[in-house]
């Protein structure tokens, strides 16, 4: 479980002038995991490791190898949005059945 605050798009306030953005930010999925990376890793953590993180785990989301739970929903698909204010829990689910066994030469 990840907890990702959730910013104001202040700027899409100013331009359309409704305060509704105010109480809730429309995300990504994708949005949500890179910064749920860098959470995960923490605010010490190289450059490049957080470039190679992010990039292993949208490649992992995109093949399908897990999905997420966004405050109790289900997503597959890094281009979903999500709209959310404050907090958003993040919970990464496996989508393989079992354990992968390999077989030993």
């Amino acid at each position: 479980m990840i907890q990702v605050t959730v910013p104001i798009d202040v700027g899409t306030i100013a331009q359309t002038g409704s305060s509704a953005f105010a109480l809730a930010t429309p995300l990504r999925v994708d949005e949500l995991l890179v910064s749920a990376v860098g959470i995960a890793l923490g605010e010490r953590a190289p450059q490049d490791k957080r470039e190679r993180g992010v990039r292993a785990t949208l490649a992992g989301f995109a093949e399908g190898r897990f999905v997420i739970d966004v405050n109790g929903r289900i997503f597959n698909r890094a281009d979903a949005v999500v709209v959310a204010s404050g907090i958003v829990v993040l919970r990464f689910f496996t989508t393989a059945r079992g354990r992968e066994r390999t077989a030993v030469p």
